[in-house]
């Protein structure tokens, strides 16, 4: 941390704010400014402690951003560390022109936006959802309280981690996890965690029983049987692959699919093709 944002800044001021935006990250949103307000209750709370009885530069500090701002709310907690810690040092008499603060709020939030998005929505949430699906089966909580317990547990020291480190580097803290391959590397084993646990899951919860049977005399062939016999869940994985297809492939949408789905099941059960 430098002497003078060091001068301002302190661990109780840096808890308050993180408090304050994780709570009104998404409050308040609309198309004009998004995510801006929340940035703007962060700093308004603690403005008499940057600017003790300035009531102007105060206001100016807060309309600077009262503008649009809109990231992924928990990886992107690292901007408003940021935006902290410059408007920290500015206070405290560093030569920290306004409109570079504002620059690089900008510039931060779509990058920081696609990480979080491919490493929480994209990657994280269904993963946990898959586990917590297989444990909600005859609808036990077990599932739900995993899922809670769990994504917090998760994201509670991840976000606190990004945005102190964030007030605590200033502009730096952006320029270290960009430049880097790290964040590359994340991303990439998360999906490959992702897509390996959430295709055990599918696996475990999904099935699809083939209904044709050939009986002569005596003897009696379940196609389902022999089929599982070869390989289990064989017909799951085939319709898995075939979902993927069409879904990553031909960008059909989740309402197409689940149609279609819908579809096959009622064809299959009345021709008997798919059996209960």
């Amino acid at each position: 941390m430098s002497e003078a944002r060091q001068k301002k800044l302190t661990p109780k001021m840096i808890f308050k704010s993180y408090l304050n935006w994780m709570a009104f990250c998404l409050s308040l949103q609309q198309r004009e400014v998004m995510q801006g307000p929340a940035l703007v209750k962060m700093l308004g709370d603690i403005r008499e402690d940057l600017y003790p009885g300035d009531v102007e530069r105060q206001q100016e500090m807060m309309e600077r951003h009262l503008t649009f701002f809109n990231t992924e709310p928990n990886i992107g907690a690292i901007i408003p560390g940021i935006v902290l810690g410059m408007e920290a040092e500015k206070a405290a008499g560093a030569d920290v022109p306004p409109d570079l603060i504002t620059a690089i709020k900008n510039a931060l939030m779509g990058p920081f936006a696609g990480i979080g998005d491919a490493l929480l929505p994209g990657t994280l949430c269904p993963l946990l959802l898959s586990i917590a699906l297989g444990l909600s089966q005859g609808g036990s909580l077990t599932g739900v309280i995993f899922y809670i317990v769990t994504f917090l547990g998760i994201m509670a020291p991840v976000t606190w981690f990004l945005f102190s480190r964030g007030a605590t580097l200033g502009a730096k803290a952006a320029e270290l996890v960009l430049s880097s391959q790290l964040k590359d590397d994340i991303i990439r084993a998360m999906n490959i965690i992702g897509i390996t646990v959430v295709g055990a899951i599918t696996c475990s919860v999904t099935n699809v029983k083939i209904g044709l049977v050939y009986t002569s005399g005596e003897m009696t062939l379940n196609l389902n049987n022999i089929i599982n016999g070869i390989y289990p869940k064989l017909v799951v994985l085939l319709s898995a692959f075939g979902v993927y297809y069409l879904v990553a492939k031909k960008n059909w949408s989740v309402g197409k699919m689940m149609l279609l789905m819908l579809g096959v099941a009622i064809v299959g059960y009345f021709t008997k093709i798919l059996a209960p």
